[in-house]
């Protein structure tokens, strides 16, 4: 009996007519669907979805551990997340061994910052595993603002709000173009990095992009809190005939 193929699919950035024919497909004829979820919630990734689903589909909800109830650095949160992954890597191991293929939902892309990169490289070697790519928050955020994100030789830099506030001020100070995720209760050290970098003016906020309650504006203009769904951007302004 042939093994079947942990697929991990790229849902985009949360509407369905922005994922990939390929997902769509996928999504559709999947016997078996995993989703990633915090314990007693849906999952967005599964919202996403709704409506696509076989009527005959197993669904597979993994609920994380742990999310944001100790701090990173806590010997814990790794080992908990660790034994987390190790467990349903054994799950969706046993499906393909059996020879039922399985699509694991991902937000965004697999391969951004994804929970599934933690099972992708605990599959290797096990089972087939493929990828599909996904739009990422961060595109659909710049085209929302309807502004090219870079120009000519300018260089776009990614970063956390969870980083040290002195990495973010040089990391800004240094770049062109800039996108900042996981900010929540990060915004007022973000705030201030940006402000030593001399380039809070230039910030933009935009909140659940590509997303029904979609909306983008100055970070001056930000309360004291940002949704879950933010991320922060800053244009280039390089090069171009």
């Amino acid at each position: 009996m042939s093994r079947g193929t942990i697929h991990g699919v790229g849902l985009g950035p949360g509407s369905q007519d922005l994922m990939s024919v390929r997902a769509d497909r996928l999504i559709r004829g999947a016997s078996h669907v995993a989703y990633f979820r915090k314990k007693g919630r849906t999952g967005h990734a599964r919202t996403i979805v709704e409506g696509m689903l076989a009527d005959d589909a197993v669904e597979l909800p993994m609920e994380y551990p742990v999310t944001t109830e100790i701090p990173f650095d806590d010997p814990r949160y790794n080992e908990w997340l660790s034994a987390f992954y190790e467990r349903q890597v054994a799950q969706l191991a046993e499906i393909a061994e059996a020879g039922r293929d399985v699509v694991v939902l991902c937000e965004g892309d697999p391969f951004f910052y994804g929970s599934f990169m933690h099972l992708y490289t605990r599959l290797q070697g096990r089972v087939p595993v493929a990828v599909v790519p996904g739009i990422t928050g961060m595109s659909a955020a710049w085209t929302a603002t309807g502004r090219p994100v870079t120009w000519g030789d300018d260089v776009l830099t990614v970063l956390m709000a969870t980083l040290p506030e002195a990495t973010l001020v040089e990391r800004i100070s240094r770049t062109d173009a800039l996108v900042v995720m996981k900010i929540g209760r990060h915004l007022d050290k973000l705030r201030r990095a940006l402000a030593s970098a001399g380039r809070e003016d230039e910030a933009w906020l935009i909140e659940y992009a590509a997303m029904a309650e979609e909306r983008i504006v100055p970070l001056c203009d930000v309360g004291d809190r940002v949704p879950y769904f933010s991320i922060l951007l800053i244009h280039g302004n390089g090069r171009r005939p």
